[in-house]
């Protein structure tokens, strides 16, 4: 039942990865990747509320591991940072990384503590 549950906020988090990406990135004309970042800074937001948030394994897996583990991306994130490298731009790609993990920590931390906030 987990792999399914699993399965089911995967099918939903993925298509959404690529609409938001998508969304994002064609509002930008930079080599910037906007749209990854947009889409882990949310579920870092969304998995930190969830971790903050008493919810029984169920909804951890299919909203935690299945949504959350497919709207992010990580593989994405490294292609694009070595993407950004090979173009020349390594500035953007050190603004990248740490952008996207400073966001990502603080998007987590916002989410926990206001899950946390509303359940006390």
């Amino acid at each position: 039942m987990t792999v399914l549950l699993i399965a089911l906020g995967a099918a939903v988090g993925a298509p959404l990865r690529y609409l938001t990406d998508r969304a994002v990135q064609s509002r930008h004309d930079s080599a910037f990747p906007w749209g990854t970042l947009t889409v882990n800074v949310i579920g870092s937001l969304l998995l930190g509320a969830l971790v903050g948030w008493p919810v029984g394994p169920a909804v951890t897996a299919a909203l935690g591991t299945g949504f959350c583990g497919a709207l992010t991306t990580y593989s994405t994130f490294s292609y694009e940072t070595l993407r950004l490298v090979r173009g020349g731009n390594r500035l953007l790609a050190i603004a990248y990384v740490l952008g996207s993990v400073a966001a990502g920590l603080v998007a987590a931390t916002a989410g926990y503590a206001v899950a946390r906030a509303l359940t006390n």
